[in-house]
């Protein structure tokens, strides 16, 4: 972006608004929020302070504060524990050494489905819509069914009370970053209308112009030539909406919905065509690709809930996600034409679920219900040898927790989940966790199990790559966790420290391995004549052993920090190696200083990432990086108070951290380099 553009905002910035400000001091100062309610450790509200089980949260606040516009940088910035592995398809999540997979996703207690070669889609989540993230690490299937083996994020939107408001946010960034962000809430006692819209569109860039293969993680060759990107050029569009009713003090109703769509543009293959006696030779330089991405995904959700008295309800959610993705043809080849799309796969997931909370008495709360999933999924091209192109699944549950209240300041959580799924039968899931109150000490234990139902891609994929068949595995056994951990968290009013360690031992876990094919079950002579044969097979046990550290601190004078330390440990106990995209050591720090005057507030934040080097099974191992981030925030209020304009700058990646690798590595960091940026918020509220 021309640097004249960013000094017209720098002037609004730096010029006009402290021409505005009134003098110093006099405005009411805002207080950083040690102790929010969370609703993830438990399925009920607790203060922070007060949940049995450790949670770790991440504002809105906390977002717009360090300039964040996506939801890879929230958690990456503000959460020691998150890293990703870059790839030219998806960005691949991992918590606590393990993958995405086994990683829960969810917004507002909704699974976010439907992924990309294995990675769930996070582009669809709208930052701008979030009023916290809860993290809850470890086993939880007992509370939240299958995948939640390495952890659950529960992203948590913003649906404010008795309010109109509306907003808008324009945000510009160098390469070709726009963010556009528009917000309307109306709500009153018994009707609330919440939407927004979010549109995200940048450049590719290129930090390497060669590309090197690798072969039993060495490099094979030299490096060739490549128009391939370090990051595409992409746009997307998301749209959410939700309605809620409340005719009585009793009933609470609500719909929802959300679309998505994304597209990027990668460079394209350079053909050359030449006539022969068999007809037209089409012949690749491979230095780019014959198809763009596109993704398109929808939800629609509806519930109610009815108050048996002011604490104990019953509620009914019914949830469905729809995901798909399609190849656009961006050149001719011997198969498909230019501008010709070929659908990839499309998924659908259904959810209801039933629950119940009732005080028994002052010292426990039960918690019950039964929930329902189906998972269906069409891809033609992995389905083409089975009987159907599209394969689903079934899963019933049932479970129950109890949260209770014990003599000398203790409290105990027992929670136990019947599971029967439709390819692999039952299984039970059992919970206990056990606090203890020491005036401003907290003390927890937990153990907890966890496990993964096999995907419908590992019961039932068949697919050709490269003249290699990968093949799906209807005996798989489901992956299972136990995990066991410590906290111990002390509170004072000016600062918070935690520290928790854990131990995660995982077994049955799902890989897909080379083997003979005569070891393959149903094998028939469909599958002769290939150069190799992969199987889904439950093959590996991990010991994942850890601990974090955080200091929380909130000291006066419009200061805050936050420091976070995570130590990681994730081997395959056979061979003892990590498992793949582990980081041993990684930290995270953020100072933020906030100035309130009478008409206008000034704030201040620097964010660092640290990460040490990321283990890669098949590759050298991805290298460490420290990446610092800065953003300037001004709000000038008007209209008493009901209209705010909030000129922001910030520069990404201050240190001009990079990864120039050959292209066909796992990046570290996809960051092209340092990135100045700017931004304008108009907010009216009444």
């Amino acid at each position: 972006m021309k640097t004249m553009n960013y000094a017209i905002i720098l002037t609004l910035g730096l010029v006009v608004v402290p021409a505005l400000a009134q003098q110093h001091g006099k405005g009411k100062m805002k207080e950083l929020d040690l102790n929010p309610v969370v609703v993830t450790g438990t399925g009920t509200h607790h203060r922070l302070s007060e949940s049995p089980v450790p949670v770790e949260v991440i504002s809105g606040n906390d977002l717009r504060k360090a300039g964040i516009t996506n939801f890879q940088d929230a958690i990456t910035m503000l959460s020691p524990s998150f890293s990703f592995s870059s790839t030219a398809m998806a960005d691949y999540t991992t918590i606590s050494g393990l993958g995405n997979e086994r990683l829960l996703i969810m917004v507002n207690g909704h699974k976010l489905s439907g992924n990309t070669s294995g990675a769930t889609d996070i582009s669809r989540i709208d930052v701008s819509r979030i009023r916290r993230v809860e993290i809850l690490k470890g086993a939880s299937s007992s509370l939240y069914g299958s995948d939640a083996i390495g952890g659950v994020i529960n992203i948590i939107t913003d649906q404010p009370m008795n309010t109109v408001n509306a907003s808008s946010t324009t945000r510009l960034a160098e390469y070709g970053q726009f963010d556009q962000n528009l917000n309307l809430n109306v709500a009153s006692d018994k009707f609330g209308s919440y939407t927004s819209y979010n549109r995200r569109q940048a450049n590719g860039w290129q930090l390497n112009s060669e590309a090197v293969s690798f072969s039993k993680g060495e490099v094979k060759g030299d490096p060739t030539p490549t128009r391939k990107n370090m990051s595409n050029a992409f746009y997307q569009n998301v749209f959410n909406q939700r309605f809620s009713y409340s005719p009585t003090k009793a009933w609470d109703f609500y719909v929802e919905g959300s679309y998505y769509n994304k597209e990027n543009e990668r460079p394209a293959n350079i053909y050359t065509v030449t006539e022969g006696k068999k007809g037209k030779t089409y012949t690749s330089d491979k230095q780019g690709y014959d198809y763009n991405l596109k993704y398109m995904g929808y939800t629609l959700g509806a519930g109610a809930r009815y108050m048996l008295n002011k604490s104990d309800y019953i509620s009914l959610d019914l949830y469905n996600d729809n995901y798909e993705t399609d190849n656009e043809y961006i050149v001719t080849n011997k198969t498909y034409t230019k501008g010709e799309e070929k659908l990839n796969q499309r998924s659908h997931y259904y959810n209801a679920n039933l629950k119940g909370v009732f005080n028994l008495g002052a010292y426990n709360r039960l918690t019950v219900g039964t929930e329902y999933l189906n998972e269906s999924l069409r891809n033609p091209d992995a389905f083409e040898k089975t009987d159907s192109e599209k394969k689903h699944v079934y899963t019933i549950s049932l479970y129950a927790q109890d949260e209770i209240k014990l003599p000398w300041d203790f409290r105990a959580v027992l929670g136990l989940r019947y599971v029967h799924h439709e390819t692999f039968a039952n299984d039970l899931s059992p919970k206990v966790t056990l606090m203890k109150k020491l005036g401003p000490v907290n003390l927890r234990a937990s153990y907890s199990t966890g496990f993964r139902a096999p995907t419908l891609k590992e019961l039932y994929y068949v697919k050709d790559k490269n003249n290699v068949l990968s093949i799906g595995n209807a005996d798989l056994n489901p992956e299972k966790s136990n995990y066991y951990s410590l906290n111990a968290e002390y509170i004072h009013r000016y600062f918070t420290v935690s520290v928790t360690g854990y131990i995660n031992k995982v077994r049955n876990l799902i890989d897909l391995i080379e083997v003979d094919p005569t070891s393959i079950p149903n094998y028939d002579s469909s599958y002769d004549g290939y150069k190799g044969y992969k199987l889904y097979s439950n093959v590996d046990k991990a010991d994942i052993k850890g601990f974090d550290v955080s200091i929380n601190c909130k000291p006066g004078h419009g200061l805050s920090f936050l420091a976070a330390y995570n130590y990681i440990s994730a081997k395959d106990e056979a061979t003892k190696l990590s498992l793949p995209r582990t980081i041993r050591h990684s930290g995270n720090f953020t100072a933020n200083w906030f100035k309130g005057f009478n008409n206008s507030d000034l704030n201040l934040n620097l964010s660092a990432q640290i990460r040490g080097s990321r283990y890669e099974d098949a590759q050298p191992a991805a290298p460490g990086y420290a990446q610092w981030n800065f953003t300037a925030r001004y709000t000038l209020k008007f209209l008493e108070d009901f209209t705010f304009v909030e000129p922001a700058i910030g520069v990404e990646n201050i240190f001009n951290k990079t990864d120039r690798r050959y292209y066909g590595y796992y990046f570290s960091t996809t960051s092209p380099g340092r990135v100045y940026w700017a931004s304008i918020t108009l907010r009216f509220n009444k």
